[in-house]
């Protein structure tokens, strides 16, 4: 498999040319949406310390505690975070003594759960990455592969 080449430019450029070459080395094609997606969300989290941190399962169950925009605001935060860790950190995952699959079903129940109560035009962004946290995982398990 050939190196990820790293380039100079705008993190915006910087950030999707690694999501491209992700996707060819995982052999996933992401939509548009998705793949934009991805690149801002990377570029949101890039430091984001705590987020090994934090207990999916237990942030999940606050957010349905949750209603409206806001149920819908923390849910998409669950969804992300576990598609980060399942993707880029599944070494959390194990020293938590828990699976990536744990991760994978977390972020899929986190923006489902965002679809059904996210703005009506939000709503098939979210429904769009519920469906796509397995391919999403691959893209960024890609980055780490040498």
């Amino acid at each position: 498999m050939p190196e990820i080449q790293i380039e100079h430019g705008a993190p915006l450029a910087l950030w999707q040319g690694l999501v491209r070459d992700g996707e060819d080395r995982a052999a996933v094609r992401l939509s548009e949406t998705t793949e934009s997606y991805l690149v801002f969300l990377l570029m949101q989290h890039l430091r984001d310390g705590a987020l090994a941190g934090r207990t999916m399962a237990l942030e999940w169950l606050a957010a349905l505690d949750r209603v409206g925009s806001a149920r819908a605001e923390q849910l998409r935060e669950v969804g992300d975070r576990s598609l980060l860790i399942a993707g880029l950190y599944p070494g959390l995952a194990e020293r938590r003594r828990l699976s990536r699959e744990y991760y994978v079903r977390i972020g899929q129940l986190a923006y489902d759960g965002a679809a059904d109560t996210a703005r009506r035009s939000e709503r098939p962004l979210f429904a769009e990455l519920a469906e796509a946290v397995r391919p999403l995982v691959r893209v960024l398990a890609a980055f780490r592969a040498n």
